[in-house]
């Protein structure tokens, strides 16, 4: 009995440290960066090219526009990236776009990758309405599409409510961050919201969202609280066996974004 005793006394003061340490390192947890040196050459097999665009409030963020092999382009995707890494992982997902014809626009966020400054919820909005106004302005294509995947999803959807974007696709993507599993397991709401559900009902382009079935980061049952606020030309694809990092090895995922940019 003492033995049990001490096993649930030491199981509740490790969670409770925990969740003490979740509650004043947030950031760290949700802006899960790394940083590039300035040097950095980017390496991938699409064409691209590199910019550093200053913000109104003088951070730089880094942005690679991929190419399409395709002698007519269809338009340009403009991709926000999940809550990890820098843009030398993402940028190998462009190509699931530009075999369909689309040429990718790709950022940093703040204190990721080659961007400076210092990521909150607040910035990456900023941002992303700010990089959009500078791509309308430099590039000049028929079709725009905005593209979001997990945190970045609310990112897309937040400037689909501030732009007039042809299309909007979301993967992975959470009612708002306290959907997430990670914050299931606090006794706290995260300090940001990063909300999908608060903005999808006025969007009036067409929407799609992926979402997988073994989901561990973002359950599924996040995800499909956003699903009665789709209109009715809208898809919500659910993937089989799905996870949160791996929806582009599943052969209807490509199937179904073929669709969704092609008509």
């Amino acid at each position: 009995m003492k033995t049990l005793i001490r096993m649930v006394i030491a199981t509740f003061s490790f969670y409770l440290v925990v969740i003490i340490l979740v509650f004043f390192f947030q950031d760290k947890l949700i802006f899960q960066s790394v940083k590039l040196s300035e040097k950095h050459q980017f390496s991938f097999d699409e064409s691209f090219n590199e910019y550093s665009i200053k913000t109104t409030d003088n951070v730089h963020i880094n942005a690679l526009h991929f190419k399409t092999e395709n002698t007519a382009t269809l338009g340009l995707v403009v991709y926000f990236h999940g809550n990890a890494s820098n843009l030398q992982r993402w940028g190998e997902y462009a190509v699931d776009f530009t075999q369909l014809g689309y040429d990718v626009l790709m950022i940093d966020y703040r204190g990721y990758g080659k961007s400076n400054g210092t990521a909150n919820e607040k910035a990456l909005y900023h941002d992303a309405e700010f990089i959009w106004a500078w791509a309308k302005e430099k590039f000049d294509y028929q079709k725009w599409v905005i593209y979001g995947r997990s945190l970045g999803a609310a990112v897309a959807s937040h400037l689909a409510t501030t732009t007039s974007p042809d299309l909007l696709g979301l993967e992975t993507p959470f009612d708002d961050l306290n959907g997430a599993l990670a914050a299931k397991l606090i006794p706290y709401k995260f300090k940001y919201n990063f909300s999908n559900k608060n903005r999808l009902a006025p969007i009036d382009c067409k929407i799609i969202i992926f979402h997988g079935t073994q989901d561990w980061v973002v359950p599924l049952s996040s995800a499909l609280k956003l699903r009665p606020l789709l209109k009715k030309e809208d898809q919500f694809i659910i993937i089989p066996k799905g996870g949160h990092k791996n929806l582009r090895e599943f052969e209807v995922y490509h199937k179904k974004l073929k669709e969704f940019l092609l008509q």
